[in-house]
């Protein structure tokens, strides 16, 4: 089957990078036609052949759409469907496996998928699907109000609350936390952070996600008592409830 390419790139709601899709698919020749197509339809694809490596891509970082395969080596599909969930009600996932009875879906959108697509599969189809999907993610995305426990912002008005007080925050510190609050439970790669809030502008071997994120820490954090913005050693800073 020839994929032909399409001329308008998805487009990240928050930045000019193309959207992430994680497939996890153990079929080589079926993970790699996947990628191919997607990629030549403006999609960014990043592939895990197991269930392992797929859930530990999933759980610690972020993308636009999350393709999962039922049958995978050391965890199931379903098991990864379920670490997401545990963890993210947002982010869409759909699952693409040979498994196409009635009881088969029924236990998957169960286990939290959005949408669910049988093998052998036609991928204009898949593509329409995954459209479907992203184009669902963006429009919960432009949501104005943000709020995460007693954090509270505002997109459209410029403004943060916590515990009801409001915070000044600068032009960076409040994209920084925007992001932090898009993606809550996911940690974020300083490279991630960089490339949405200081786009091109972002000097890689400076220090300045880091000088950021404890200014912002100072204003959100520091005055009350539950810390919401965490380091994760070696990976990025996620914003979660405190344990």
């Amino acid at each position: 089957m020839t994929v032909q390419p399409f001329n308008s790139s998805p487009i990240h709601p928050f930045n000019h990078f193309p959207m992430k899709i994680l497939l996890v698919e153990d079929e080589p020749k079926v993970s790699a036609f996947i990628k191919r197509g997607l990629e030549e339809e403006g999609f960014e694809v990043e592939v895990a052949y197991d269930g392992r490596f797929g859930r530990q891509l999933a759980l610690f970082h972020s993308y636009e759409l999350i393709i999962l395969d039922v049958i995978l080596p050391y965890f199931s599909g379903l098991e990864v469907l379920e670490a997401i969930r545990a963890q993210d009600q947002q982010t869409p996932v759909l699952m693409l496996t040979a498994l196409g009875t009635n009881q088969d879906k029924l236990h998957g959108f169960g286990s939290g998928t959005d949408d669910y697509l049988v093998k052998p599969f036609d991928f204009s189809e898949l593509v329409a699907r995954v459209r479907a999907l992203t184009r669902r993610r963006g429009q919960q995305a432009k949501s104005a109000v943000l709020q995460f426990e007693d954090l509270t912002l505002d997109s459209a008005a410029k403004t943060v609350t916590r515990a009801g007080q409001p915070l000044k925050l600068t032009a960076r510190e409040f994209g920084l936390l925007e992001l932090l609050l898009r993606h809550s439970g996911r940690v974020l790669s300083r490279a991630e952070l960089a490339a949405d809030v200081w786009e091109d502008s972002f000097d890689a071997g400076s220090n300045v996600v880091d000088v950021y994120v404890n200014y912002l820490r100072n204003k959100v954090d520091k005055p009350f008592p539950r810390k919401l913005i965490h380091t994760v050693v070696g990976m990025g800073y996620v914003l979660r409830a405190q344990e």
